[in-house]
């Protein structure tokens, strides 16, 4: 089913009342008769490729010399790559900052 499908769809009048309830408690955060039981476990492999989304915020333009096997590297992955390097050095950052609470 496209995104399409949907929008062209035709809807009855009890299923646009459910969808407008199930927003309603959504925009309320009720998500307390979810039940999530049959969802299975995420596997290491999925847990490796998972990234941290980050809200926008302002950036500085800086310029940088990588080696070419890093920005090889990091194009590989798709699109993004300069975000990416971002988000590496965030994430660093932020761990470092952890590993210092900690160990006061």
């Amino acid at each position: 089913m496209t995104s399409e499908d949907i929008r062209n769809r035709k809807w009855t009048e009890a299923e646009k009342q459910a969808i407008r309830r199930g927003a309603a408690k959504q925009a309320a955060g009720d998500d307390s008769d979810i039940d999530c039981s049959d969802i299975p476990r995420l596997t290491p492999e999925q847990l490796a490729q998972m990234v941290r989304l980050r809200g926008p915020r302002r950036k500085q333009a800086v310029s940088v010399r990588l080696d070419p096997e890093v920005l090889v590297w990091l194009r590989s992955k798709g699109e993004g790559h300069l975000t990416r390097i971002n988000d590496i050095l965030t994430n660093l950052m932020e761990a470092e900052r952890k590993s210092r609470k900690s160990a006061s």
